[in-house]
C-alpha cells in the first residue's frame, strides 16, 4: 500500500512539475530590462506609452500595464499568458486586429519571450541606470600563481590596475587580445593632449625618453595634472555643457560679460575641486551659507541661458524658456537622461511622469532673473575708491548697531542690495496701465496723467522705496497711493531729469509706515512735456537705515562697476507658485505643485534641514552616494573624453533608449570608486584612467580587431580620434612657438576673415586682438552665438545656444581648407618655417626638424620624399612668381625658399596624424 501511494505521489509530482515547466516557473528567468523593455519600446510604446494611451492601455508604468484597459479587463494577467489579451493580439494573423497595428508583426521568438515573461509573473524592473550601483567584484585575471606574483602570465604582466582586469574579461569573451604598448613619444603626446589639450615640448619628450624609471610615466602624468593648462583643457570641455558664450543669443545677440564663470571653471579644475562641490556650487552656490564671490560666480552655469532683448517680446515667455532650459540642462549634464520631453507629456520610454517635470522645475522657478535687458541679478565688483566706500558702509553698520546679531543681519541685507541690487520688483510686473506702456517691451514708461499699479506688495517694516527712474521732462512728478488710484497718498517725488527716457538714476522715496500687503498705485504729472516718457526700471521696498549709510548705499548703486550674471532666489512676495503646463505650454497653467524629485529615483529626505526643497537641497540629493546617476554620468563623460566614446556611447542618454554599456561592471566600479575612494576627485579619476594599460596601448588595429570590433568598443587597442576644434588650433600655435600662456580675463578676438560677424542692431564689430592676445588658447576666444568663430564651427564645435553633451565628429573638405588657408594656420606655418630654417641646412633636414617639432618623431622615408618633392616644386613655382611669395609672407622681399618651406610646414600641420590623437 505504501508503495502504491508513493507511485501515485510521484505521478502527481511529475504532473505538477510538468505544469510548472509549462508555466515557465523553472525555466531561465526573463529579465524585464534587457529582454522585454527593448521589445516594448520598439514596437508598442508609440501607441501605448507616455504620449498616447490607445484603448486606455499603457506599457510605460507597471500599474498602468496591469490596470484594466478600455474593455474593462487587464491586457496582462501575470502568470497567465494564454489569458492575456496582449499575447493574443500579438499572435493574431488578421491585420485589423493583430498588434502592432499598421506595422510588421513581432518575430515568433519575441512573442515567445513575452509569453514566457507573462507566465513567469510579468515582473517589472527598474532600468539599470536608475538603480544605485553596487561595487562589483573585480574580475580575476591570469592564474592564482601569477596573481600571487609567483609566476608570470600575459594578463597579469599586462594589467596595471583594476580597469585592465574588467577590460581583459570582456576581451576574452569577444575572442580578442590586447595590443602592445604605444612607444614612449606617442604615449606622452597622447596623454599631454588629453590632460592639458597641448602637445608636449621637445624638451619634455627628451626628458621623458631619457628616464628609464618604472615611475617615469606616472611622474609625467602627475606633472600634467599639476599644470595650469590642465584646468584650461577641461574647462574648455565644460563650456559646451554650460552653453557658455559671450553674447545673449537670439536674433539681436548682444554682448554678455560672463567670462568670470569661465575663469571659475579653470580654477576649479586646477584646484581639483571635488565633483560634488563643483556640482553644488554651479547649481546652488548662492544658497550656500555665507556664499563667497567664487561660489556666486559659479552659478553662472545657469545664467548662460539665452536672453531675448528684442523689442516686442514678452519677458515672461523667455524667462520660462530659460527656466525650461535649466531643467533640461541639469538632467543632460549631471543625470545623463533625456528629460526635456517630459515637459509636454510623460516620458515615452523612461519612468518619468509629466507632473514630475514641473515638480522638478519648481526647484528653479524662484530664480530672480526675468529676461530683462540688464540681466540682473548680477554680482557687482567695486574697485578702488568704490571698494573703499563699500567697506566704509559695512564698518558703519557694524559700529552703529549694538546687537551683533542684528548688525550682521543688516550688513547682509545692505551688502545684498549693494552687490546684486536685490530684492527688487522689475517694472514689467506693473499692471493696470493708463496712458502708459512697456517701452520697447522692456521697461515701464508713463506719460502725463498716466498711471499704473504695483500689485501685492508687503510693506510691513519697509518704509523706503528705492527706485531706478529717469525722464527728459522738466517737471515730471510721480505720486504713490495706497490700494487705489484715488487712495491715500504715500509720497510725491520729482523724477530726476536724466537727459533721456532710457537713462536712470537710483533714488530713495520715503514712505510712511504701513503694515500688511497692499497695491501701490502711481500716477504721473508732467504738464510741460506731456508726451515725454518717464521710465521706471525697477523698485525695491527696503527698511530704514541711518542717513550716512543710505547716502553711501545710494552712491554705490549709482555706480556702473564690472558685473557678472549670477543666480539668486526670490523670497516672500518674489517667490513663485509652480504649475503644471498643460501640453507643455506656459500659457495654460494647470495644478500647482511643490518641489520634488521623480519617484523612479531615491526620494529626498524629509528632514528639511538636511535637504531643503530648493536648489541646494537638490544638489545635495544629486551627490548622495545612493544616487544612481550622478557618479555614473561623470565617469562616463571623462572616459569618453579620453577614449573617444563612453562606456555608454550615448553620453547624453543612459535611459532605456540609450546605448547599452559595453562594460557595465567597469562603469559601476568606476562610479563607486569615484565616490568612496577618490572622494569625488576628478584628477584622481583621470589619473586612474590614463595609468591603465588599456589607455596606453598602441592605436594600430589588426585585421582581426577591425573585423570583430571596428569601433574599438572593447579596447583591444589604444584610442585614435581627431583632436577637438580647440586642440587643433592650440596645437598649431604651440608647435609654431606662437602660443600665449596668458590666463584668465575677458575674452579676446583673434584673427578671423572679414565679413563673418554682422551685428546690425548695435554696430559691434570684430576688433582683432593685438599682441599676445592674438595667440591665446582657443577657450578665451570671444564666442558670439549667432556667429561663432568659424574655424571652430568647421571642426564641429557647437553654437552654444543650448547645452551640447558630446560633439559628433565629421570629416569634410572644409576642415582641410581651414588648416590650409585660415590666417591663424598660415601664420603658424610661417613661424614653424622660421624654426625649420634654423634647424637644418638641407630641405630634408629642415623638414625632419619641423616634423619632429610637431610629432616628436622622424618622418618615414616615403613621407619625407613626398614632402621634399612638395618643397622642390613649390620653390620652383615661387621662383617664377615672386609676387606670390611676397603675398604669402606679407613682405616685399620674400625668398622663394622661405615661401616653399612655409607651404611645406602648412602641409605638415594638415596631415591626418597631426590633427589626430593616436
Amino acid at each position: 500500500m505504501k508503495a502504491k501511494w508513493l507511485a501515485i505521489g510521484g505521478g502527481v509530482a511529475v504532473i505538477a512539475l510538468s505544469s510548472f515547466s509549462v508555466l515557465g516557473l523553472f525555466s531561465e528567468p526573463v529579465d524585464f530590462n534587457t529582454q522585454i523593455k527593448p521589445i516594448l519600446n520598439k514596437n508598442c510604446i508609440a501607441c501605448h506609452g507616455g504620449v498616447k494611451k490607445a484603448s486606455d492601455f499603457s506599457l510605460l508604468f507597471k500599474e498602468e500595464a496591469l490596470a484594466p484597459a478600455k474593455s474593462g479587463h487587464p491586457a496582462i494577467i501575470p502568470g497567465d499568458a494564454d489569458g492575456s489579451e496582449l499575447i493574443r493580439r500579438l499572435s493574431l494573423t488578421d491585420p485589423d486586429e493583430r498588434m502592432p497595428l499598421d506595422a510588421p508583426p513581432l518575430k515568433p521568438e519575441e512573442i515567445e519571450l513575452l509569453r514566457k515573461w507573462v507566465d513567469q509573473g510579468a515582473e517589472w524592473g527598474d532600468h539599470w541606470a536608475y538603480q544605485t550601483p553596487d561595487n562589483p567584484n573585480v574580475p580575476s585575471i591570469g592564474t592564482v600563481w601569477s596573481r600571487l606574483g609567483l609566476s608570470q602570465h600575459p594578463e597579469t604582466d599586462w594589467a596595471t590596475n583594476e580597469i585592465d582586469q574588467f577590460v581583459l574579461e570582456k576581451l576574452r569573451e569577444k575572442g580578442l587580445t590586447v595590443s602592445p604598448m604605444a612607444d614612449k613619444a606617442t604615449l606622452l603626446r597622447r596623454v599631454s593632449l588629453d590632460l592639458t589639450g597641448l602637445p608636449p615640448t621637445e624638451a619634455e619628450v627628451k626628458t621623458f625618453m631619457a628616464n628609464s624609471s618604472p615611475q617615469a610615466y606616472e611622474n609625467a602624468v602627475d606633472r600634467l595634472l599639476a599644470s595650469p593648462a590642465f584646468g584650461e583643457k577641461w574647462a574648455g570641455m565644460w563650456l559646451d555643457l554650460a552653453r557658455y558664450a559671450d553674447t545673449k543669443g537670439y536674433e539681436r545677440d548682444p554682448g554678455r560679460t560672463i567670462w568670470r564663470y569661465r575663469d571659475y571653471l579653470i580654477r576649479a579644475f586646477n584646484s581639483d575641486k571635488p565633483y560634488d562641490q563643483f556640482l553644488t556650487e554651479q547649481l546652488a552656490g548662492d544658497l550656500l551659507p555665507a556664499a563667497t564671490d567664487e561660489q556666486l560666480i559659479a552659478t553662472g552655469f545657469h545664467r548662460n541661458t539665452m536672453n531675448n532683448d528684442e523689442g516686442g517680446t514678452q519677458d515672461e515667455e523667455f524667462r520660462v524658456a530659460a527656466l525650461l532650459d535649466r531643467v533640461s540642462t541639469t538632467w543632460d549634464v549631471f543625470q545623463g537622461t533625456t528629460f526635456a520631453c517630459v515637459q509636454c507629456h510623460s516620458h515615452p520610454y523612461d519612468p518619468f511622469r509629466h507632473e514630475e517635470y514641473y515638480k522638478y522645475m519648481a526647484f528653479f522657478n524662484n530664480a530672480r532673473d526675468e529676461d530683462v535687458t540688464s540681466e540682473t541679478p548680477t554680482l557687482r565688483f567695486y574697485k578702488g575708491a568704490d571698494s573703499i566706500q563699500l567697506n566704509q558702509l559695512t564698518t558703519y553698520l557694524k559700529r552703529s548697531i549694538r546687537d551683533p546679531q542684528k548688525a550682521n543681519a543688516e550688513v547682509r541685507r545692505v551688502q545684498l542690495m549693494a552687490r546684486t541690487m536685490e530684492p527688487k520688483i522689475n517694472s514689467h510686473a506693473f499692471d493696470q496701465y493708463v496712458n502708459a506702456s512697456l517701452l520697447d517691451a522692456k521697461y515701464f514708461g508713463v506719460q502725463h496723467q498716466g498711471s499704473a499699479r504695483i500689485p501685492n506688495v508687503t510693506l510691513t517694516g519697509l518704509p523706503r522705496l528705492y527706485i531706478a527712474w529717469g525722464t527728459n521732462a522738466d517737471d515730471a512728478q510721480l505720486t504713490f497711493r495706497l490700494d487705489s488710484p484715488t487712495g491715500r497718498v504715500l509720497a510725491t517725488a520729482p523724477v530726476p531729469k536724466t537727459g533721456s527716457s532710457w537713462s536712470d538714476s537710483i533714488q530713495v522715496v520715503p514712505l510712511p509706515p504701513v503694515s500688511g500687503k497692499h497695491h501701490i498705485y502711481l500716477s504721473l504729472s508732467s504738464p510741460t512735456k506731456p508726451k515725454e516718457w518717464t521710465m521706471i526700471k525697477w523698485v525695491s521696498f527696503q527698511s530704514t537705515m541711518a542717513a550716512p549709510a543710505e547716502t553711501l548705499l545710494l552712491s554705490l548703486l549709482n555706480k556702473n562697476p564690472e558685473q557678472t550674471p549670477i543666480m539668486l532666489d526670490g523670497q516672500g512676495d518674489l517667490a513663485r507658485t509652480t504649475h503644471v503646463f498643460t501640453r507643455g505650454s506656459w500659457l495654460t497653467p494647470g495644478k500647482a505643485v511643490q518641489p520634488d524629485v521623480p519617484h523612479a529615483l531615491p526620494p529626498m529626505d524629509t528632514d528639511e534641514q538636511t535637504l531643503p526643497r530648493n536648489r541646494l537641497g537638490l544638489a545635495r540629493w544629486m551627490t548622495r552616494p545612493d544616487h544612481p546617476l550622478t557618479a555614473r554620468v561623470a565617469v562616463n563623460r571623462f572616459w569618453e573624453q579620453l577614449f573617444g566614446a563612453g562606456i555608454v556611447e550615448t553620453v547624453e542618454d543612459m535611459g532605456t533608449q540609450g546605448s547599452q554599456p559595453t562594460h557595465r561592471e567597469l562603469l559601476d566600479w568606476l562610479a563607486v570608486t569615484f565616490i568612496e575612494d577618490d572622494h569625488w576627485s576628478m584628477k584622481q579619476l583621470l589619473k586612474r584612467m590614463v595609468l591603465s594599460s588599456t589607455y596606453r596601448q598602441q592605436a594600430n588595429a589588426t585585421p582581426q580587431q577591425l573585423a570583430v570590433d571596428p569601433f574599438n568598443r572593447y579596447y583591444a587597442r589604444g584610442p585614435r580620434v581627431r583632436l577637438a576644434a580647440e586642440q587643433v588650433r592650440d596645437q598649431a600655435l604651440a608647435v609654431s612657438g606662437l602660443l600665449s600662456r596668458k590666463m584668465y580675463g575677458p575674452s579676446v578676438m583673434p584673427p578671423q576673415p572679414d565679413g563673418i560677424w554682422q551685428s546690425p542692431y548695435n554696430g559691434e564689430s570684430w576688433v582683432q586682438a593685438q599682441g599676445d592676445d592674438k595667440y591665446r588658447r582657443a577657450l578665451y576666444t570671444y564666442w558670439k552665438r549667432t556667429s561663432p568663430y568659424p574655424s571652430m564651427i568647421t571642426f564641429d564645435s557647437p553654437s552654444r545656444e543650448f547645452c551640447q553633451i558630446r560633439r559628433l565628429r565629421t570629416n569634410t573638405p572644409l576642415q582641410a581648407l581651414v588648416t590650409l588657408n585660415d590666417p591663424v594656420y598660415v601664420e603658424a606655418a610661417q613661424r614653424l618655417a622660421d624654426y625649420m630654417t634654423k634647424h637644418g641646412t638641407t630641405p630634408d633636414a629642415q623638414i625632419q626638424a619641423g616634423f619632429r617639432r610637431i610629432m616628436l618623431r622622424d618622418l618615414a622615408p616615403k613621407k619625407l620624399a613626398v614632402l621634399t618633392r612638395l618643397y622642390t616644386t613649390t620653390e620652383a613655382w615661387y621662383t617664377q612668381h615672386p609676387a606670390e611669395a611676397n603675398k604669402l609672407l606679407a613682405t616685399a622681399s620674400a625668398l622663394p625658399k622661405q615661401a616653399a618651406l612655409t607651404v611645406t610646414a602648412n602641409a605638415m600641420m594638415n596631415l591626418d596624424e597631426v590633427i589626430t590623437k593616436e
